[in-house]
C-alpha cells in the first residue's frame, strides 16, 4: 500500500513546482490554441485543483486539474462564432453537466453512465472532436488564420516552421524517456520557435508592452443558448475520460478512488472546478494524465504536493510577462503542433472502439458510428424553436438516441 495520506509540508513545495512544470506545456497550450488568456488558465487550473481537493477532502487523489484538450475545437469554433464570453456560458454548462452526472451516479450508481454512454457512442464522438476542425490546424500550419481567410506568414516560411515543430514533437514522443517524454509538446514548440526567430517572424511587441506583474484578464460569461447547446454534449467525452483517469491513479497508488471518495465526489469536484474556470474565462479543467505519469515515476503520492502545484500556478498567473511571451509564438508553430494533437484525439476515439471490441461488422453498430461521424463532420444542422443544433453536439445527441432506440441484432442476423 502506498502512503497517500494528505500531509502539507513546505518540504514538498519543490516537488509541487516540478509537477506544475510537467503540466505547464499542455496547460498553456490550450489557451494559446484557442485564443484564451494563458495567465487566466494558470489561475483557474490552480483554483480548480484546490476546489477538487476541497470536495474530496476525506480521501484526496494525488491529481492535478488543468486545461482540457477535448474542448479545443469547440472553443475555437465558439469564439469565432459567438465570442469568448458567450463560449464561456457553454463551458459553464459543461461543468454543470458534470455536477448533474455526479448526482445521477450518487443515486443510480456508475453503471448508469456506461449504459447511457457506451463505447459505440463515446468512440466516434471523440473522433469528431479531433476531425471536425482539422482544417484549422492545416490552415495555421500553412501560415493562415484558422478559417484560411488571411495569410499571416508567407507560405514557405510557415511550412518550414510548422514541419520543424511537428517533427521535433514526433521525435521526442518516440525517442525520449522518463520525465522528458512528458514535455514533448514543449520541445516541439521550442524547435519551431527557434526557427521562427531565425526567419524573423516573431513579434515581441506584446512582450515589451506587458507589465511584469498584472491581474489576469478574466472574462465573465454571457448567456448564449446556441453556444450552450453546441458545447454541452461535448462534455460526454471528458466525463468518460475522467473515469479512466480515476482508474489510472488508483492503479498507481493502489487506492480505489472509485470507492473512496467515489466517482460521485470526484465528478462533482471536476464539475465545480470546470464551472469555476469558465466563470472566470478559463478553459474547462480535467485530470492530467501527464501528472499521473510523473507521480508514477517520482513515487510522490502525497496529495498535498498538488496543493503546492496549485499555489505556484496561481502565483505565476500574476506574471504579465509570462502570458505576453506565450502570445508571441507564431501561428505556424501552433499549427504544426495541432496537426498531431487533432489527429491523436481522433485516434483515441478509434482506439476506444477497438479496445472495447465494438463489432463494426454489425449493421446496427455501423449505423450508429456512421451517423455520428456524418452528422457531426458533414455540417448537418437542425433548428428547433430558433435554436440550431450542429457539429459535435448534434453528432453526440444522434448517437445517444440511435443507440437507445435501435433494436439489438437477433442471433439469426449476426
Amino acid at each position: 500500500m502506498k502512503d497517500t495520506q494528505y500531509r502539507f509540508s513546505p518540504r514538498d513545495s519543490i516537488v509541487g513546482l516540478q509537477f506544475l512544470l510537467v503540466a505547464f506545456g499542455a496547460l498553456v497550450l490550450v489557451p494559446i490554441l484557442t485564443g484564451l488568456n494563458p495567465n487566466v488558465a494558470l489561475f483557474t487550473a490552480g483554483l480548480g485543483t484546490l476546489l477538487f481537493q476541497l470536495v474530496n477532502r476525506k480521501k484526496v487523489p494525488p491529481i492535478f486539474l488543468a486545461s482540457s484538450f477535448a474542448f479545443i475545437a469547440p472553443i475555437i469554433h465558439g469564439a469565432a462564432t459567438w465570442g469568448i464570453a458567450a463560449t464561456m456560458s457553454g463551458l459553464m454548462a459543461a461543468g454543470i453537466f458534470y455536477i448533474v452526472l455526479s448526482f445521477i451516479v450518487r443515486l443510480k450508481g456508475s453503471d448508469f453512465l456506461h449504459f447511457l454512454l457506451p463505447p459505440i457512442v463515446v468512440g466516434p464522438v471523440i473522433m469528431t472532436i479531433g476531425l471536425i476542425l482539422s482544417p484549422v490546424a492545416v490552415n495555421m500550419a500553412m501560415g493562415k488564420t484558422g478559417d484560411g481567410a488571411v495569410q499571416l506568414v508567407p507560405f514557405g516560411q510557415a511550412i518550414a516552421v510548422s514541419m520543424v515543430a511537428l517533427a521535433a514533437t514526433l521525435l521526442t514522443t518516440l525517442l525520449a524517456k522518463g520525465m522528458i517524454r512528458l514535455l514533448t509538446i514543449l520541445f516541439g514548440i521550442a524547435a519551431g520557435y527557434v526557427l521562427a526567430l531565425i526567419l524573423g517572424i516573431v513579434d515581441f511587441t506584446p512582450f515589451k508592452e506587458a507589465a511584469i506583474f498584472s491581474i489576469p484578464k478574466f472574462v465573465m460569461p454571457e448567456f448564449n443558448l446556441e453556444a450552450i447547446l453546441f458545447i454541452l454534449p461535448i462534455a460526454i467525452a471528458p466525463a468518460v475520460e475522467h473515469i479512466g483517469d480515476m482508474l489510472a491513479i488508483s492503479n498507481v497508488t493502489k487506492e480505489d478512488y472509485l470507492k473512496k471518495p467515489g466517482l460521485k465526489n470526484t465528478l462533482l469536484g471536476d464539475g465545480i472546478a470546470t464551472t469555476a474556470a469558465a466563470a472566470l474565462g478559463g478553459p474547462p479543467n480535467t485530470t492530467y494524465s501527464e501528472v499521473t505519469g510523473a507521480v508514477t515515476i517520482t513515487k510522490a503520492y502525497n496529495p498535498a504536493i498538488m496543493t503546492w502545484a496549485s499555489i505556484f500556478a496561481i502565483i505565476l498567473a500574476f506574471f504579465g510577462k509570462l502570458g505576453a511571451f506565450l502570445s508571441t509564438i507564431p501561428v505556424p508553430v501552433m499549427g504544426g503542433i495541432m496537426l498531431l494533437l487533432f489527429g491523436i484525439i481522433a485516434s483515441i476515439g478509434m482506439q476506444t472502439l477497438i479496445k472495447n471490441k465494438v463489432d463494426l461488422g454489425c449493421p446496427r453498430n455501423m449505423i450508429v458510428v456512421s451517423m455520428i461521424l456524418v452528422f457531426a463532420i458533414g455540417g448537418m444542422t437542425f433548428n428547433f424553436g430558433g435554436v440550431s443544433f450542429s457539429g459535435i453536439g448534434l453528432g453526440a445527441i444522434v448517437g445517444i438516441i440511435l443507440n437507445l432506440v435501435l433494436p439489438q441484432p437477433t442471433k439469426e442476423s449476426e
